[in-house]
């Protein structure tokens, strides 16, 4: 398996469940007690999010979450917030990169939390895996086809069937509190590219590929505090009412069908919504099946008619937590509103004025874009801005303004038309990411190579300027200008006037490995933002991320901290360099293949037993995979080392 290059960023006053690709959906039964640490008073009720990282892998990856529990500060029972309704909804997490699906309102009892289980289930098919249209060079896997159940080994699966679970384990790095006066953040975040999360193993000679699946270990918490920042994907509902003085509607959740069907049909989540008209900015208000685009700034002309109708909508929260619509797509039909392509940007043809996105089955849609189309990039913490288009008609597309890998969300003028034409392209998360170079005080450059050529980018991009407003730290405290963090550190965040040349002193690293595969430079993910004042996008938070090594051998064995290993394809020893320090290690798995069963079982290196493990397997000739960020000194310093017992592995 070839991780992706990116990073789940999601904030909120509010309770965020962060699920990365290649998730699966929840179980357990039981409710939860609530245990003396936390108090009887009325609960708080906070928001649910379920959010992604990004897969260029797999375009389907879907997923039933059925419980969410806190784990209360001194012990006790956990208490259970969230229970999903029976049969669980499935959500399709490729779609939920760096933006967050709202589950709906929970109940949190006030007290204070100092960690979380996410129970999943772990029956056949219960995670759905489809491998994208155009995945990695050397992905293994078939272009667009779904990965049968037989060859998905979900990792610690308890019960018997249909009722089998797993669950993941998280502890906070500080405690939350949970108050009348105020929620803070909980982000619980995993991560396609975390190495272990899935595992594909291709046997040498012949042989299935499996996939394994494991949660636990792969979820991590992450606070993050500005409600207001958070982009959140598209929801979908029916009006069951209109507020007597036409400021908002209520709406019950709903989510599509899984599998698709044609027409689509809706699932409802038994979660009610409110949602406010922006009465200061004004919210677009387009009636798909009229073809017409109006700016509201409440629900008065449209009163009569909207109770029980479908609708989408773009929303943003507030501080107080309320939920303003930026955008809201309305029809008789709910096919008709969930019939507008989301997904990520798969080609962009700037000379055809066209467009392809996956939608929610994974498949490429191809959009026209003509001279009306209007693009608008999300930025709810700026309400006029997030309401404003960057851009409209084809011009657009040209100089890599909209690029492979961008996240969006496409309304068509006609849903029923043969040949689409995209009325507004909705970018929610515009990330550049690939190798990073000729960086200096003023910018750097991404460099992108696809499987497909002509998606391709070389993209240099500036700093978000000092005085821009861009979020806060871990602390809370606000945060202006670029601001960075190392995957495998993420509290250590670097902002403030030195985050620039510690960012350009660490870009500069690298890995010699000689032969076909030649020099490795550090990875990085770079969150853009729109700058309207200069018509271009900057970078305004980058993350580096663990630059993955071909499959190799070990050269010298570990000892001391460190070893030496050979990849496929070069010929120079390349030094790996191994933390066991408490908080910063190195994360080791061992990958074992016996009898047609794949395990993935991790060793503690702060611990003896842990170092012990890894001087007995990594040996001269061993095969491992070493992920991690180049030094300058030419040597890597390992964030995962996986290695291989049992049946060995061709990838």
């Amino acid at each position: 398996m070839k991780p992706t290059s990116s990073i789940s960023l999601l904030s909120a006053g509010a309770l965020t469940v962060l699920l990365t690709a290649c998730g699966g959906g929840g179980g357990g039964t039981g409710s939860a007690q609530i245990s003396p640490s936390v108090t009887t008073t009325a609960p708080v009720q906070v928001p649910l999010i379920l959010s992604d990282a990004s897969s260029e892998d797999w375009s389907v990856i879907g997923v039933k979450v059925l419980a969410v529990d806190l784990l209360p500060q001194g012990g006790g029972d956990a208490v259970r917030v969230f229970t999903a309704e029976s049969p669980a909804p499935v959500v399709n997490l490729a779609e939920l990169d760096q933006i967050g699906e709202l589950l709906g309102q929970i109940s949190v009892p006030q007290g204070t939390y100092t960690g979380a289980k996410l129970t999943l289930a772990a029956n056949a098919g219960d995670v759905t895996l489809t491998v994208a249209q155009d995945p990695q060079a050397g992905f293994d896997g078939t272009p667009g086809v779904t990965i049968p159940p037989e060859q998905i080994q979900i990792q610690d699966a308890q019960g018997s069937a249909p009722g089998m679970w797993t669950a993941a384990h998280i502890g906070f790095d500080s405690p939350w509190v949970v108050s009348a006066s105020g929620n803070g953040a909980l982000d619980l975040e995993v991560d396609l590219a975390h190495p272990a999360f899935i595992v594909g193993h291709r046997p040498v000679g012949s042989g299935n590929t499996l996939w394994a699946v494991r949660f636990d270990g792969s979820v991590r918490h992450r606070p993050v505090r500005d409600l207001r920042g958070l982009v959140l994907r598209h929801t979908y509902g029916k009006v069951n009412a209109v507020a007597t003085d036409n400021a908002s509607i209520s709406i019950d959740k709903l989510l599509a069908q899984r599998p698709v069907s044609n027409p689509e049909t809706a699932v409802d989540t038994g979660k009610t919504l409110t949602i406010q008209a922006d009465a200061i900015n004004g919210s677009w208000f387009y009636d798909v099946d009229a073809r017409t685009r109006a700016l509201i700034k409440d629900f008065a002309a449209q009163s009569a008619t909207l109770t029980g109708k479908y609708v989408r909508v773009a929303a943003r929260y507030q501080q107080d937590g309320t939920l303003v619509a930026t955008r809201i797509w309305t029809s008789a039909s709910f096919n008709s509103v969930w019939l507008s392509p989301e997904g990520h940007v798969l080609h962009v043809n700037a000379g055809g004025s066209l467009i392809e996105v996956t939608d929610e089955t994974g498949r490429p849609v191809t959009l026209g874009i003509d001279d009306n189309t209007q693009f608008f990039f999300r930025a709810p913490q700026d309400a006029l801005s997030d309401a404003t288009p960057i851009a409209t008609g084809a011009s657009f597309l040209a100089s890599q303004r909209l690029v492979r890998g961008f996240k969006v969300h496409v309304s068509v003028v006609d849903p029923l038309a043969a040949h689409l034409v995209a009325q507004a392209v909705d970018i929610e998360t515009a990330t550049y990411d690939g190798r990073i170079g000729l960086t200096d005080d003023a910018g750097f450059v991404q460099t992108r190579q696809f499987r497909t050529a002509g998606d391709d980018y070389t993209y240099r991009l500036g700093y978000l300027a000092s005085t821009e407003s861009n979020g806060v730290d871990a602390q809370g405290n606000d945060v202006s200008g670029f601001k960075w963090w190392n995957f495998a550190y993420p509290s250590e965040l670097h902002t403030g006037a030195a985050a620039i040349g510690d960012f350009v002193n660490i870009a500069n690293g690298s890995v010699n490995a000689g032969g076909t595969v030649g020099t490795l430079t550090p990875w990085g993910a770079t969150f853009a933002r729109w700058d309207s004042a200069n018509n271009d996008w900057v970078a305004a938070n980058s993350v580096l991320m663990p630059t993955r090594l071909p499959l190799g051998t070990v050269a010298n064995g570990f000892a001391n901290g460190s070893f030496t290993m050979t990849v496929n394809g070069g010929v120079m020893a390349i030094p790996v360099m191994v933390s066991t320090a408490s908080g910063s290690a190195t994360l080791a798995y061992q990958v074992d293949r016996t009898g047609g069963v794949v395990s993935v079982s991790p060793e503690d290196l702060t611990a003896a037993a842990g170092l012990n493990a890894l001087t007995a397997n990594l040996v001269s000739g061993a095969q491992v995979k070493v992920y991690g960020v180049p030094q300058a000194d030419g040597s890597i310093r390992a964030y995962v080392i996986t290695y291989y017992t049992g049946t060995q592995t061709s990838d």
